[in-house]
């Protein structure tokens, strides 16, 4: 399945794949939506959620996800820098006050104002900056005691 315009890391990669593999990856690029990928790429419905969970735990699963997407930017031209500025300038757009105006035409003193626009945007930006996480990080040294022999 690896086609011409493949890099070469991606090209690497599909080596230690199969078919159904690659397939998955391919289709869950979609929609991120591991179960129904499974199910796309030929897995059967019955295990398809523990397929797709098992499959993002595999490096090679990830690294060809990774190749795949920088693969999908580099052919869109699509930079970090390209999205930040766009969410940006949507934002600045979206804070423009428009006037209301009447079925006549007439402004009616009102303006609307597109918040929730504004928030998305910078909820991007905010987890671009690693500001809102759901992740927790546990620092310090965790104690671990070995038992050889149960006893009764």
């Amino acid at each position: 399945m690896a086609g011409n315009g493949h890099s070469r890391m991606v090209r690497n990669i599909i080596n230690n794949l199969t078919e159904k593999q690659q397939r998955f990856c391919q289709e869950y690029l979609i929609d991120l939506n591991g179960t129904q990928a499974a199910i796309r790429a030929g897995y059967s419905k019955k295990t398809a959620d523990m397929q797709a969970s098992r499959m993002l735990t595999k490096d090679k699963i990830n690294d060809y996800l990774g190749g795949l997407r920088a693969d999908i930017a580099n052919s869109n031209k699509i930079t970090v820098e390209k999205v930040l500025a766009g969410l940006q300038l949507n934002i600045k757009r979206a804070m423009q006050e428009e006037p209301v105006y009447d079925q006549e035409g007439n402004a009616t003193g009102e303006y609307t104002y597109h918040g929730s626009v504004v928030n998305k945007a910078y909820e991007l930006l905010g987890k671009h900056l690693g500001m809102f996480t759901d992740k927790i990080q546990h620092t310090g040294e965790l104690g671990v005691t070995i038992i050889n022999e149960l006893r009764e």
